[in-house]
């Protein structure tokens, strides 16, 4: 495939994702046994390179340039009482990202990462800005706990979107992916999606998101509820419970997974937003989860159901719950020191150094 020739078509990015090279992954580990250390004494470190390496299928993996991409969009349940902070904060997040002043933008400054933003589905028009994005599907997804929160085409066209902005980073030059999100209410979305895929009741999987007290807690349970009663999504169908209860957002960072899985990018997943975009991107393709680095355990309950479900571990645990792609610009870095472990600590030979005896 030529720079620049790449599929946006779902389906067809679907059957590009193939296993991990497993022998690559042997390599690494027999590598890593013969550093000057005892074995396996570096833990995750020592996971995560081997999982980098089976991925791209080369040893001499770099994490040179890296890129979170941060997906906004906003979401017609908010009208349900279900977040503390109105839909107008949505688009001024985004000014805020374009301008460098939030969260991810420090922290992936901090990493040496570039952020990509982009409107898949803010309800209102951004003003034109050379570093945003524009995939808009609609303004804002439908009521969910009223029908469906956007038709199937809508769907297919959010995960679309999220393909082509990814194939578009890969082409500059990326060797990891951070994802991340923005869009108010949506961890309502989220937990829907997380309740009906791995078949958990809603009270489980629903937290206090941006911080709301009993009485909007209370009204995002029911809401959900009322969503999966009326909508019905069928769990094994990834475009099904996208389209009735699910987020413009949560498509595309579906698809941003999926074309990174089908370029043999890394992916580093950040929280619950992005873990519900995850399980989306799962039920689309199993093999994904080879892909995955969880980037943290966030502090939404839901988030560990997530985890547990796909079989991932987090690479950090802070507490965090801020989105964006903040904890996945973190744990980038934990990644990028694992493949320098591999690839420039001294063997025992090389070192001079006595092995373990006998």
């Amino acid at each position: 495939m030529l720079k620049g020739d790449h599929v946006t078509n779902y389906l067809e990015t679907i059957k590009q994702i193939t296993d991990v090279d497993q022998k690559a992954m042997d390599q690494a580990q027999k590598k890593l046994d013969m550093l000057t250390k005892p074995q396996g004494s570096l833990g995750r470190l020592e996971e995560i390179s081997k999982q980098v390496v089976g991925i791209t299928g080369k040893i001499k993996t770099s994490i040179k340039n890296k890129a979170i991409i941060t997906i906004a969009g906003d979401h017609g349940v908010v009208a349900e009482k279900v977040s503390a902070f109105p839909s107008e904060v949505t688009p001024q997040m985004v000014h805020n990202f374009l301008v460098g002043g939030a969260g991810i933008n420090v922290l992936a400054r901090h990493i040496g990462a570039r952020v990509v933003i982009v409107d898949v589905g803010v309800a209102s028009d951004l003003k034109a800005h050379p570093d945003l994005i524009i995939k808009k599907v609609a303004y804002g997804t439908k009521n969910m706990s009223k029908g469906p929160a956007m038709t199937r085409q809508e769907a297919i066209r959010a995960i679309e979107a999220g393909i082509d902005v990814a194939n578009a980073e890969i082409d500059k030059g990326l060797d990891i992916l951070g994802t991340g999100d923005m869009g108010i209410g949506n961890t309502t979305p989220s937990s829907a999606i997380t309740a009906v895929i791995t078949q958990t009741d809603v009270v489980s999987v629903t937290g206090r998101g941006t911080g709301i007290d009993d009485v909007l807690l209370n009204n995002k349970i029911s809401a959900i509820k009322r969503a999966i009663e009326i909508n019905k999504p069928d769990r094994t169908n990834g475009i099904d419970v996208l389209s009735k209860i699910g987020g413009f957002e949560i498509g595309a960072i579906a698809g941003t997974i999926l074309a990174a899985a089908s370029r043999k990018i890394p992916v580093v997943v950040d929280g619950f937003i992005s873990g519900a975009g995850a399980l989306i991107a799962c039920q689309l393709q199993p093999k994904v989860k080879q892909y995955l680095i969880a980037a943290h355990n966030s502090r939404e309950q839901g988030h560990k159901i997530v985890l547990n479900y796909l079989g991932l571990k987090p690479v950090l645990d802070l507490d965090l719950r801020l989105g964006e792609g903040t904890g996945a610009a973190l744990a980038i870095s934990i990644v990028e020191a694992s493949m320098k472990i591999l690839n420039e600590m001294a063997t025992f030979e090389q070192a001079g150094v006595s092995e373990k005896s006998e």
